[in-house]
């Protein structure tokens, strides 16, 4: 091997072993970026007062809130009604059961127990319910009627045994229309994966 020819293969090794250090550097600089834009989102997320507020009659709905609750953080409220709701009175066959009169009335606001305190602390609220007749029960009326809900973010969660979320979103969407309400989601038997999924692509 002559002079040259090991001054030339120490040239090649030097060049290879600097734009080594640039790859890793260019790598470790896109990673530590990464981790930034995932610590800024974390601490975004933990600096929204989350309220997972919900109105439960058979306890389905109940374990949905749980679930989001957990998954975000949130404060757990439940809706629970000054009269408290009987199977006879769930009974959606019967056109005189109570479930069903409410209903029928566009006008009804069942009475709540007690007002969530100190509401303004809190900027998200998640509300839940389950679906009576493609509808939200009117006890969720109350609940946003009873409740200054401007300037926050309205995220609404459902259960059912077969309608979609849809109509009962848009109901309560154009009864209140000033509300910020952003995309919700039926919860019906859904795993922590899909929940997480929901509230990635919601910013939570």
């Amino acid at each position: 091997m002559t002079v040259f020819t090991v001054l030339t293969f120490n040239v090649i090794i030097n060049i290879m072993y600097r734009f080594l250090l640039i790859l890793l550097s260019v790598v470790g600089m896109a990673t530590a970026t990464d981790a930034q834009q995932r610590q800024d989102m974390s601490r975004e997320k933990s600096n929204s007062k989350i309220l997972v507020a919900y109105f439960s009659a058979t306890g389905t709905t109940a374990r949905a809130a749980e679930k989001l609750a957990n998954d975000t953080g949130g404060k757990l409220y439940a809706i629970v009604p000054a009269q408290p709701y009987t199977s006879a009175d769930l009974d959606w066959n019967d056109k005189q059961s109570r479930s069903s009169v409410e209903m029928n009335d566009p006008k009804s606001r069942p009475a709540i127990k007690s007002k969530k305190e100190n509401i303004t602390y809190y900027d998200v609220i998640f509300i839940g319910y389950p679906i009576w007749w493609d509808l939200a029960p009117r006890i969720i009326n109350t609940f946003i009627e009873s409740h200054d809900l401007k300037g926050k973010t309205v995220i609404l969660f459902a259960t059912s045994g077969g309608s979609s979320l849809a109509g009962s979103a848009a109901a309560l969407k154009k009864t209140y229309p000033s509300l910020d309400w952003k995309e919700g989601r039926l919860l019906n038997r859904a795993d922590e994966k899909s929940i997480r999924a929901w509230l990635d692509k919601l910013g939570y």
